[in-house]
């Protein structure tokens, strides 16, 4: 299989374009609330203060996800709305997304665990990116989920 070429993109939502601001919130409505068939509120108020992860090709938005950043010391940073657009699934674009996310995650909050909220039936696929189930499993928006979380990276930023 041939390596996909994308170009990562990290920025807050004021950074972004209006134009690029909407391709990302219409590929998560269009996969968490229409495809999942999940009502649910998608426009959280979180984005604004986010880090906006985005996979592109050319023109074309392929994946994306949202850093929440810590809100007090000893609080893990936050990865959710992790998505692949449905037209660009089956070339391992979610290895890819999560593999940026996590790298950013680490660049950018050094030291920091990373938490996240799995879908009940990806939580291998986090396993495979150093996460760890730390929850029972619960419905959010009726779909099953647990918590997980990744502890910080061994690089730290501590220099003794």
């Amino acid at each position: 299989m041939p390596k996909t070429a994308y170009t990562v993109d990290l920025r807050t939502m004021d950074a972004l374009s209006a134009a690029d601001l909407y391709a990302l919130l219409k590929m998560r409505v269009d996969v968490f609330v229409v495809e999942q068939a999940c009502p649910y509120p998608e426009l959280d108020g979180k984005d604004s203060a986010a880090l906006h992860l985005r996979l592109i090709e050319g023109d074309a938005l392929v994946a994306s996800a949202r850093l929440i950043e810590p809100q007090q010391s000893g609080d893990p940073v936050r990865i959710g709305r992790v998505v692949v657009s449905p037209d660009h699934r089956g070339r391992r674009l979610g290895d890819a997304l999560m593999r940026e996310a996590v790298s950013a995650c680490d660049t950018t909050f050094p030291g920091v665990p990373i938490a996240l909220s799995a879908q009940s039936h990806l939580h291998a696929f986090y396993t495979g990116f150093g996460f760890i189930v730390t929850s029972d499993e619960y419905l959010e928006d009726g779909i099953p989920h647990v918590d997980m979380l990744r502890p910080a990276s061994p690089r730290s930023t501590d220099i003794s």
